[in-house]
């Protein structure tokens, strides 16, 4: 693609292969699982989810619930289980699952072996708080992520993200989009788990999501479903707010109403100025997107409709 340019540090080769400094954090724990299920409500779910893990030795950690319902609910449930040698008994332990929970309980589950951090791609274009707290949290080792690269739409931040020795690639988004997409599926499509978008400026078509084959987060710069589109401190100040706030949610085909996440608010006054605001939302944006990362990338998060549960705030 014709304006595509790629910058990286000596040390990006070394944060790509060994995944970068956060290698040892958090995550990277052998023999820990996570398992999430979720589905219609009935008796026995718990009992049958626990007997599965203990038919393969597992010794369940801890185990969270939650059903919308006493009668005809839909239940979700995150169980944390260390099982010894996880990588070799999870073929075994995959096949129970799917016979006990999927065939006889017809629910849904997923599961995720710690010793394996989700590979996360950001996305920003030229404003910079949200990007950098993300790559200063994962270099102090508080997300469980490996930051595979950075794609924006603009050069402009390239030499602040060159010392964190992660790969940064500029493609330019011209008014056909498609172009630009294209080279994201080629640079992204199988080799990510998530897509965080730090203040993207950018609208993601439909078919990209499709395509991409991973879940996508975007943080939004109001308490949604207010002051949505352009300038929108500057139509808070107007209309005499006194909370600003931000929002992370998932990413669908409908803008800006995907699965929300999470929520804040900061108080605000009437001697606070457009500026004020600004860097009030940021200090809130920072904090909201770097939650909903790691919620996500610990597995904290059921998806249910247009709904969230989220485990272990």
């Amino acid at each position: 693609m014709a304006g595509v340019t790629a910058r990286r540090s000596r040390a990006s080769a070394a944060a790509l292969t060994a995944g970068g400094p956060a290698a040892a954090g958090l995550d990277g724990t052998t023999g820990v699982g996570r398992l999430l299920v979720q589905g219609p409500d009935r008796p026995g779910i718990v009992s049958a989810v626990s007997a599965v893990l203990t038919r393969h030795g597992a010794n369940i950690v801890s185990l969270r619930q939650h059903s919308t319902d006493t009668v005809g609910g839909q239940f979700a449930q995150r169980t944390v289980f260390a099982l010894p040698d996880l990588a070799a008994a999870r073929p075994a332990l995959a096949a129970d699952l799917d016979r006990e929970i999927a065939g006889g309980l017809g629910l849904r589950w997923s599961l995720h072996d710690t010793a394996h951090r989700k590979r996360v791609a950001i996305f920003a274009s030229r404003t910079d708080h949200c990007l950098l707290d993300l790559l200063w949290r994962w270099r102090r080792r508080e997300l469980p992520i490996d930051v595979t690269t950075v794609v924006a739409n603009h050069p402009d931040l390239a030499a602040e993200v060159e010392p964190f020795g992660i790969p940064f690639v500029h493609v330019p988004v011209t008014g056909d989009k498609s172009e630009a997409e294209a080279e994201h599926l080629r640079l992204l499509a199988g080799r990510v788990d998530l897509v965080v978008l730090a203040r993207y400026m950018q609208i993601v078509s439909a078919g990209f999501l499709q395509r991409l084959g991973a879940p996508v987060i975007n943080i939004h710069h109001s308490f949604l479903p207010a002051f949505i589109g352009a300038g929108p401190y500057a139509k808070a100040k107007d209309r005499g707010v006194k909370l600003v706030g931000a929002t992370a949610h998932y990413v669908t085909e409908d803008l800006d109403e995907g699965p929300i996440i999470e929520q804040d608010v900061v108080r605000v006054s009437h001697t606070d100025t457009v500026q004020d605001l600004v860097q009030k939302g940021a200090d809130v944006e920072r904090a909201v997107l770097s939650r909903a990362v790691r919620w996500h990338c610990e597995d904290r998060i059921v998806v249910d409709g247009n709904q969230t549960v989220v485990f272990g705030r």
